[in-house]
């Protein structure tokens, strides 16, 4: 079973759905039939012929079970549909649901950004200084040492959504918005804001042998 994208919203990309689309494709060219769970009417993933059966059913963990468990599903595929289905992966596991591919612990290695800054300073690579942060004392001191422009966002998102620029006076009130809704176990993530840098996007895939 393939776990799509749910309703697009702002700061969810649609390229989302089109990964779904051509897991579909790849899993039945695999001569097995794709089950495809999803909700939103306006993306290819729900179209009549896109996958050999369509569950337009809310993304949750229950409707999730539910489905597997009538299909008798091999498994499910969680990283293809953006947020929404990953954040479902943990939940799928702990049920005994067989997560296809990404395996959930990477999954929260590579969206925790504070987890995947301590495996880029292992690697050697270099990145925008940042600080994890829980209050808004903490975040005014953060934006201080990393300089007077910074990014506030999420210390677990994909897609930019809820990313703030904080500069000068506006700092205060976004940095006192989002400190306010951490806490010690999700922290909100203070970026040093790098000016006319060039932001360039590498895709890895890896069979867990070779890349």
């Amino acid at each position: 079973m393939i776990l799509g994208s749910g309703p697009v919203r702002i700061g969810q990309g649609i390229e989302f759905d089109a990964c779904c689309v051509q897991a579909i494709a790849g899993v039945r060219a695999q001569g097995r039939e794709a089950v495809m769970l999803n909700c939103n009417p306006e993306t290819v993933s729900t179209d009549w012929d896109a996958a050999d059966r369509l569950y337009f059913e809310p993304l949750t963990l229950e409707e999730a079970l539910d489905v597997i468990t009538r299909e008798g599903a091999e498994g499910a595929v969680a990283q293809f549909g953006g947020q929404t289905p990953l954040k479902l992966a943990k939940g799928l596991a702990a049920a005994g649901v067989r997560i296809l591919g990404t395996p959930p612990e990477a999954i929260d290695l590579a969206e925790d950004r504070q987890r995947f800054s301590a495996v880029l300073k292992r690697l050697g690579l270099r990145q925008p200084a940042c600080e994890a942060v829980v209050a808004l004392d903490e975040a005014k001191n953060a934006a201080a040492r990393l300089g007077t422009r910074c990014w506030c966002d999420p210390r677990t998102c994909w897609g930019g959504r809820g990313w703030k620029s904080c500069t000068g006076r506006r700092a205060r009130g976004v940095l006192g918005a989002r400190g306010a809704r951490g806490t010690r176990s999700i922290p909100v993530l203070i970026d040093r804001f790098l000016e006319r840098a060039v932001e360039i996007d590498v895709d890895a895939l890896s069979d867990g042998a070779t890349w």
